[in-house]
């Protein structure tokens, strides 16, 4: 009969497929664990063979102090001494006295005479001039002489051969003072004192230091060393 059919007459394709599912194998889990645990032993024996073979070396014996004292007193208890330490500037920075001293005795050095050049020749022909030019007869004037004392006064020292070291109240002040700058001055020594007794307006004596140079040029030069070194002096006319 029409609109009954057999199951054998489905069509496969029309059925509904059910998914199939793969049941877990439970072998390989318990593969997997075994290798896990396996793997963990050896490292832990491992490491228990290491920790015990390194621990075989030692004796177990307790270190010994030594028997000189750990504590020894250096030999500069101060610290070792730096080359420059303890210098003025060190000191002067920490408002400690400077031994700085000024040398009075020193001289002005002599200056350089520096060497001129000299010119070279000329090669070129020399200008010649063969006209005659009638030149006036020139008038001779005589100069005016200029005095001598004029420019002694000028230069501010006398022109006589002595040197005045200064002026004392006393004799004695003026030996005092001559035993003092003869030591101090080698070169004033050998030249010999002069001490001369001079009445003020106000009617006191003074007694004047004098050394003889023995020429003006040798008294100013004399006097202008003892100026550099800090003295006072003049060259007496």
């Amino acid at each position: 009969m029409r609109g009954r059919y057999d199951d054998s007459e489905r069509l496969p394709w029309l059925e509904t497929v059910e998914e199939a599912y793969e049941e877990p194998r439970q072998g390989r889990v318990f593969v997997t664990i075994f290798l896990a645990l396996l793997v963990l032993g050896a490292a832990g024996g491992v490491y228990y063979w290491l920790r015990h073979q390194a621990s075989r070396d030692g004796n177990g014996a307790l270190i010994a102090a030594p028997a000189e004292p750990y504590k020894v007193r250096p030999d500069q208890p101060g610290g070792m001494r730096v080359d420059g330490e303890g210098d003025i500037v060190f000191r002067t920075s920490q408002g400690g006295p400077s031994e700085a001293g000024i040398n009075v005795g020193a001289l002005p050095e002599a200056p350089v005479e520096g060497q001129k050049p000299r010119q070279a020749p000329t090669n070129g022909p020399k200008a010649s001039s063969s006209a005659t030019i009638a030149l006036p007869a020139p008038t001779i004037v005589k100069p005016t002489p200029t005095p001598k004392v004029a420019a002694a006064s000028s230069a501010g020292e006398g022109a006589g051969a002595l040197v005045q070291l200064g002026a004392f109240p006393s004799e004695g002040a003026a030996n005092l003072a001559w035993t003092r700058m003869s030591k101090r001055f080698a070169y004033l020594a050998p030249l010999g004192k002069l001490v001369v007794p001079f009445a003020t307006a106000e009617g006191k004596t003074v007694y004047r230091l004098r050394v003889n140079a023995g020429s003006n040029g040798q008294a100013r030069e004399i006097c202008g060393k003892l100026k550099v070194a800090g003295e006072n002096c003049f060259v007496a006319s």
